[in-house]
């Protein structure tokens, strides 16, 4: 009886936590609340895009080439913040999104979140820009998006840059994943994830080499939770999780023709140095690039070696790449 009324009242406290959480969270995170702690905020710049408000920072000439970078799952324009100005500098018009639901993109609840309705409104967006092609530079999530784009709008892509690419299912079986999937738990149990600092420092320490756990400071982490710490970001974060459908683009990467850069951390754990060989395999003209001592973002991770591949790529007409492995890699390439 005993063990029962104290399993009666920790599931009591549990669901009076998980009540409070939703019922006092923001409904949004405002722009103008937090703009002073944006990096690059003199940068960033907010379009319409069938009716949703798309933010982005935007660097170099515009007369340049211009170069479009996705960011990742839960991420947003933060990850770019290093190498976005240096690949301007290379000679590009770089512009980073944020993708609808994610950093100070706005996050509406009737959007789907599948990655086929983000690379659409990805090629939106170069529309409202007046960009008829661009070479496309995604990483993890935003790998997938940037390869359902190339799949369906080949024309607007004239180069393809896959940075530690999803290109299938296999992260939905992350155990969290799967209790988010699960109705009533996922949203009990995402507001409190996506608010934790301590979760993300955790998420952090698998998602970096252990070599650059030094780039896990106070102020990354709350670069990276606070655009989502309100009630359209945990919702934003979850229906994405549900709605993730990636194995088409394992199963149509060959068709893809563009020239492509795959760049892959030999110490990724979150998405496997497999997809990055089956990737390679599958696109004939590709060129495949492994980071030593780097893990899952090597545009953080190892910025300047980062930059100066995908731009000697980008630069070249026949994509090719000349840095030598003692620079900190070792390359696998086309014949």
């Amino acid at each position: 009886m005993k063990k029962r009324n104290l399993a009666l009242a920790f599931g009591g406290a549990v669901g009076a936590a998980v009540a409070v959480k939703l019922l006092t969270r923001d409904a949004t995170v405002n722009w103008d609340d937090v703009s002073d702690k944006v990096v690059h905020s003199d940068h960033s710049h907010f379009i319409n895009v069938d009716g949703a408000r798309v933010h982005y920072q935007e660097f170099g000439d515009t007369t340049k080439p211009a170069m479009i970078l996705i960011h990742g799952y839960t991420a947003s324009v933060y990850v770019w913040k290093t190498v976005a100005p240096m690949l301007a500098d290379a000679g590009f018009h770089v512009i980073a999104i944020d993708l609808l639901g994610f950093g100070y993109s706005e996050k509406p609840s009737w959007f789907d979140y599948s990655i086929q309705s983000q690379a659409r409104m990805v090629s939106r967006f170069m529309n409202r820009l007046g960009i008829g092609r661009a070479t496309i530079v995604g990483s993890s999530y935003g790998g997938a998006v940037a390869l359902n784009l190339t799949l369906d709008n080949a024309e607007a892509v004239e180069k393809l840059v896959l940075v530690d690419a999803v290109c299938n299912d296999e992260p939905k079986n992350h155990p969290i994943l799967k209790l988010a999937a699960v109705p009533g738990i996922g949203e009990a149990l995402t507001p409190f994830l996506c608010d934790s600092k301590f979760f993300m420092k955790y998420r952090m320490q698998g998602t970096l080499a252990k070599a650059n756990h030094s780039m896990i400071t106070q102020d990354r982490i709350d670069s990276i939770v606070r655009p989502l710490a309100a009630a359209d970001g945990h919702r934003s974060v979850l229906a994405t999780s549900r709605n993730w459908r990636a194995n088409r683009l394992e199963q149509d990467a060959h068709l893809i023709n563009q020239q492509t850069l795959i760049i892959w951390g030999d110490q990724d754990t979150v998405i496997p140095i497999k997809n990055g060989y089956k990737l390679h395999e599958e696109i004939l003209n590709s060129r495949f690039v492994i980071l030593k001592d780097c893990g899952h973002v090597p545009q953080e991770e190892k910025s300047e070696i980062f930059a100066e591949l995908v731009s000697e790529f980008c630069h070249d007409k026949k994509g090719k790449i000349a840095i030598k492995e003692s620079e900190g890699m070792r390359i696998e390439s086309v014949v």
